[in-house]
């Protein structure tokens, strides 16, 4: 069985809007697709990790996305927010699922939209069907296959809450030592690599190791 990560990308104008919006707008590095109802649907209910403020514009853009039916925002203390959303798929969203499920694929949780304008997400499958799906993207869609191997029920994606930056951040710390015991690099390792600031570095790794934290504590917690 495999496990294959995408990176799809497209145009600006088959895009979601809200995608769209966090293309656009500064501070906002990606939304996250934490959960969903079933796919294919003609109204589709979702529920969305966004990392970005301040929440006021995004707010003004869901109240003017014609395909948004419901929503509601919960803020957290670390300038990210849930998104609860109703909404109507477009064409392009409803072929690219069919491709998915007509291929018998599994969709690995979070789905991540990103601020470069790509599409990150994870399936599991056996490999010929995993072929036929990549095969099947609608066309307008491009598709970058970022790696492939075998599927390990153990495996959890700490990795995919990440942004760019802050999964550059973890894999400088890691190259420096900065996570060594005992620990031979410091944060002005990690910022050098960068090149930012150390204070920016360090706020880079702290809200990597908190998402990393808050995964694990999910996907491993047993019932009480």
């Amino acid at each position: 069985m495999k496990y294959v990560r995408l990176s799809l990308s497209m145009a600006p104008d088959l895009r979601h809007p809200m995608h769209q919006f966090v293309v656009e707008h500064d501070g906002y590095d990606a939304s996250y697709l934490v959960r969903g109802n079933a796919l294919g649907e003609d109204v589709q209910t979702f529920l969305f990790h966004v990392d970005g403020h301040p929440v006021k514009p995004y707010r003004e853009a869901l109240e003017a996305a014609e395909n948004v039916v419901e929503y509601a925002v919960s803020t957290c203390p670390d300038e990210t927010f849930y998104l609860y959303v109703r909404g109507n798929p477009s064409e392009q969203d409803h072929e690219l699922v069919d491709a998915l499920i007509k291929a018998g694929l599994v969709v690995v949780s979070p789905i991540a939209y990103r601020a470069d304008g790509t599409i990150r997400l994870a399936l599991v499958g056996p490999g010929r069907t995993v072929q036929r799906a990549i095969e099947a993207v609608p066309d307008g869609i491009g598709v970058d296959v970022r790696a492939v191997s075998e599927y390990d029920s153990r495996r959890f994606e700490a990795a995919a809450t990440l942004t760019d930056r802050q999964f550059a951040a973890v894999a400088a710390a890691v190259e420096c030592g900065y996570y060594d015991d005992p620990r031979s690099g410091t944060t002005e390792d990690v910022a050098e690599r960068l090149d930012c600031a150390p204070g920016t570095a360090a706020e880079h790794l702290r809200k990597a190791e908190s998402r990393v934290m808050a995964r694990a504590v999910e996907e491993y917690s047993g019932p009480d």
